[in-house]
């Protein structure tokens, strides 16, 4: 597709052209015309552009190579008059094209997430997103993050997480939720604050840089804080003092581990396992996944399930298994009353 500006194919043909034009028009009023060279290329030059001749040249030579020298200029100006154009109209027009048809394709969206803030930590929650299919829009004002989701070809909105408008343009009244990933903790809290102010059901998962912004974010209403620093520091004293297990939890939750998935699935009351247990739905057997954690609909996570563990309606089961395993254990707990 054509760019904005000129590419160096045509720029290399109007260099071109133009040196052929003068150069041949020189030297043919040179010798014509008994002219010197500055002379002579003043005339070309002028009768190029379509300025005028300061004498009219005598014989029939001179006149036929003047009438080339104007009919070059005219394709030379004209080509280039095209192209400046059809730059502009690209420009224009194209640009406008493209943002209708993103917005478009925003506004289709549905269940996706919001990540607000495309610098280093947002675009490494991107590449998880992308990598799970999850669909998301990148909000992010500055030009450097932008550019970052052209290159990744991600949806995005040039506008801030602080405007209103903003957030509804990365389609807020129908995310999931939104990753709110800024370098700076006053941005995160009020973008916290903004959103669960119009959606208290959206899922806020925002980036802190200290404790105290974590404590702040979480009154905000954010429901998960990641502190990076902190984090980071946690792990490299463990990975110090019990190395081969660091290196063990970190491989079983990072994408470099296709072979052992975690998984959230949610206990409806159509799937006909509320009021069952996880024995007597015999899940290990049917489907080789183990259930390692069981997120109560009131909020409190149960870690380390039993067989005689009781699933009630709006529980959150977590997974454990091989994909194929985990697609078994989807399938159980599909709408369809197979449990049953």
């Amino acid at each position: 597709m054509k760019g904005d500006g000129f590419t160096r194919r045509e720029v290399t043909i109007l260099v071109v052209a133009m040196v052929v034009v003068f150069a041949g028009g020189t030297a043919g009023f040179m010798h014509l015309l008994h002219e010197s060279w500055h002379e002579a290329l003043y005339r070309t030059i002028v009768t190029a552009s379509l300025t005028g001749l300061d004498s009219t040249p005598h014989g029939l030579g001179a006149e036929l190579l003047t009438i080339g020298v104007v009919l070059s200029g005219v394709a030379i100006f004209g080509y280039f008059a095209a192209q400046i154009f059809d730059s502009i109209a690209h420009s224009v027009l194209g640009g406008a094209w493209r943002e209708k048809k993103r917005r478009n394709m925003i506004d289709q969206l549905r269940d996706h997430i919001i990540v607000c803030g495309y610098g280093r930590v947002g675009r490494r929650a991107g590449e998880e997103l992308r990598e799970a299919g999850v669909p998301y829009v990148v909000l992010d004002f500055s030009e450097e993050a932008l550019e970052h989701a052209r290159e990744d070809d991600v949806l995005f909105v040039d506008g801030s997480g602080s405007e209103d408008d903003d957030l509804l343009q990365a389609g807020l009244d129908r995310a999931r939720g939104i990753l709110v990933a800024s370098d700076d903790d006053g941005d995160n809290l009020y973008i916290t604050l903004s959103v669960k102010s119009r959606r208290p059901d959206a899922i806020v998962i925002a980036r802190g840089s200290s404790e105290e912004a974590e404590r702040k974010l979480k009154l905000a209403g954010a429901d998960r804080v990641v502190t990076p620093y902190t984090t980071a520091g946690r792990v490299m004293a463990q990975l110090m003092i019990k190395p081969q297990v660091t290196s063990f939890v970190n491989a079983m939750i990072s994408s470099e581990a296709p072979e052992l998935n975690f998984e959230e699935i949610e206990v409806t009351s159509s799937c006909g396992a509320a009021g069952q247990t996880i024995g007597a739905l015999s899940i290990s057997t049917k489907t080789g996944a183990n259930i390692v954690a069981v997120r109560r609909h009131g909020g409190a996570l149960e870690l380390r399930p039993t067989k005689d563990t009781l699933l009630e309606e709006s529980d959150v089961i977590v997974g454990l298994g091989s994909p194929a395993e985990i697609k078994k254990l989807e399938e159980m707990f599909e709408a369809r009353g197979v449990l049953g």
